[in-house]
């Protein structure tokens, strides 16, 4: 009889397995990756263009030409295509991000040819009707002002900012004129220099058809789609604060937002897997230093973390919270002294085995489903990365010592390389 009283051992993981992706190339150039898993019908194919919003030349257009995108073309309005897409139980939808604009469409196998014919126009031949933007743009301008109320909302804006520059695409400031200043001709001409075969690849995950390579070539692949373009852009470089602490007062707040960090690297830095090691004791999990002290000692917050965030063309770490106003300064001061502690003493043996299992267990539990295989094998190639890096990501947390714990902490985060930010009161 399983005795409840006990604990169960406490066990490492030793390997982690992890299906690999597979390519090909379609008649007209465009690459392919697969994800040939999983037990359902279904497949989910994944539209991955150059056009996230570093390659923006004002605010908004990156995110309008990416949520606009499926709201008509010149076959179909956008109840028709949402209307045809839904009618054989698939799902279509975007996102953008800082590198990349994302097109997804989720499939059974039996409707994907019928459900391409929707998308294939979708992606080929998106019209951005007048009035499906002025739409857009009168709900993002809500949203905006109703965020703008928030002080965690003015500090994710604000810092970006301090870390590179308001003019860098990274740290780009929105104001409340752009959302009038956003014309359908730069949206357009954004799509069209952008969505194109030349700029386009497939990353394709579940259990696939076999005939998975003729349909994307029937409808992809068969000549070059888009108007010819060179999106290569070089900014200069990012060019953030020299001033370490900033202060934006908010009179009627009754929380403050803190944010402290610093540019630094993306995952192709060879300290990135320590410093990730690092980073999962300061702030990265539910039991980190920073949650057990400023969470569960003090109850200053419901909530604080760190990570670093990996960008294509840079990265940076960040430590973010929300307390209240008549404790900022008393949250700011746990903050740094967790952080010389780290800086001055050894991290316990045990302490540092916890954090390994969680980082590796959270791993395992992120390859699991032909999807998650996916999104696993995108993060590598995003950066021009292989599967080595994982074999190199498991080695690294495994051996990691306590030694060099302390070494990254003294290394990247002295208090006078990092920028500190608040916003609400300081009492």
């Amino acid at each position: 009889m399983l005795n409840r009283t006990q604990a169960p051992d406490f066990k490492t993981i030793d390997a982690i397995p992890i299906q690999q992706a597979e390519h090909f190339v379609l008649d007209n150039g465009i690459p392919v990756h697969t994800i040939n898993a999983g037990s359902q019908d279904i497949t989910r194919i994944e539209f991955i263009f150059r056009a996230g919003i570093y390659y923006q030349d004002a605010p908004l257009i990156a995110g309008a030409a990416s949520s606009l995108i499926e709201n008509g073309t010149a076959t179909y309005n956008a109840n028709q295509l949402s209307e045809g897409i839904d009618f054989y139980g698939s799902f279509f939808e975007t996102s953008v991000g800082q590198d990349y604009a994302y097109l997804s469409l989720f499939s059974l196998n039996k409707h994907l040819a019928s459900t391409l014919v929707y998308v294939e126009d979708i992606i080929k031949n998106a019209s951005y009707p007048q009035e499906e933007i002025n739409t857009h743009l009168t709900n993002k301008k809500q949203k905006f002002l109703t965020l703008s109320q928030k002080v965690s909302t003015l500090a994710q804006r604000e810092f970006g900012g301090l870390l590179f520059g308001k003019k860098h695409p990274y740290g780009l400031e929105v104001t409340l004129e752009d959302f009038s200043n956003t014309p359908r001709e730069k949206i357009n001409a954004f799509y069209r220099k952008h969505y194109t075969h030349a700029h386009c690849t497939l990353l394709v995950a579940g259990k696939l058809p076999a005939n998975l390579k003729d349909l994307l070539n029937t409808h992809f692949g068969k000549e070059a789609w888009g108007a010819p373009s060179d999106i290569l852009k070089k900014y200069p470089e990012a060019q953030g604060t020299t001033q370490t602490i900033h202060f934006l007062e908010k009179k009627e707040a009754v929380q403050s937002a803190i944010r402290i960090g610093r540019r630094l690297f993306n995952k192709r830095h060879p300290d990135y897997f320590l410093f990730q090691i690092a980073n999962t004791i300061l702030g990265g999990y539910f039991g980190s230093r920073l949650m057990a002290n400023i969470r569960e000692d003090k109850g200053y917050t419901y909530g604080i973390g760190s990570g670093l965030s990996s960008l294509v063309h840079d990265g940076y770490f960040y430590i973010s919270t929300e307390v209240g106003s008549e404790v900022t300064e008393a949250a700011l001061s746990e903050i740094y002294t967790e952080i010389d502690i780290l800086q001055n003493q050894l991290v316990p043996n045990e302490e540092l085995k916890i954090a390994k299992n969680y980082m590796l267990g959270h791993f395992l539990r992120s390859i699991d489903g032909p999807f998650s295989l996916a999104d696993k094998y995108r993060a590598i190639w995003e950066f021009g990365l292989s599967y080595d890096y994982y074999e190199t990501y498991f080695n690294a947390v495994k051996q990691a010592t306590p030694e060099q714990i302390r070494e990254i902490a003294q290394k990247y985060w002295q208090k006078k390389d990092l920028i500190e930010l608040v916003v609400g009161k300081r009492n």
